[in-house]
């Protein structure tokens, strides 16, 4: 078993970075202040810079939440019948206009666009205006067995 806590510049590894780029689901967690937490699970994209992406609507209560405060974590885990491994990011977000591109991108990761129902959904989500929101690691925590 690797546990491991960072807080140094290169705060995502090269095994983090390749964990991260597969077609996980990532739970995202926004600070509420005396709320707890309640994460939501997010398509998501780790960059080349070691950042975060995702995409949500602008409207979300997210996205007030991250207006009042923007630190928020997200944790990827990995599928059940695997080894257990985990990593789990904190810090401080940013938001901006958009994300159409990254929309097509994680579409093309997460679906199978070949199948007619999901190539119709992503075309109405092409309607959609969508906010970048972009998680600047500050922490990385990471388990694997």
């Amino acid at each position: 078993m690797t546990t491991e806590s960072t807080t140094q510049a290169s705060l995502l590894t090269a095994d983090d970075l390749a964990f991260l780029r597969r077609p996980l689901q990532g739970f995202l967690s926004v600070a509420a202040g005396p709320v707890p937490p309640q994460p939501r699970p997010v398509w998501f994209e780790a960059t080349d810079d070691g950042t975060i992406e995702l995409f949500t609507d602008r409207n979300a209560p997210k996205v007030r939440a991250l207006r009042r405060d923007p630190r928020a974590s997200i944790v990827v885990a990995s599928p059940v019948g695997e080894r257990e491994h985990w990593v789990s990011v904190a810090g401080t977000t940013t938001t901006t206009e958009g994300a159409g591109d990254l929309l097509e991108r994680l579409a093309a990761r997460y679906w199978d666009l070949r199948d007619p129902a999901r190539a119709a959904e992503l075309a109405e989500m092409r309607t959609v205006q969508w906010l970048r929101v972009v998680l600047h690691p500050e922490s990385v925590r990471r388990v694997a067995y």
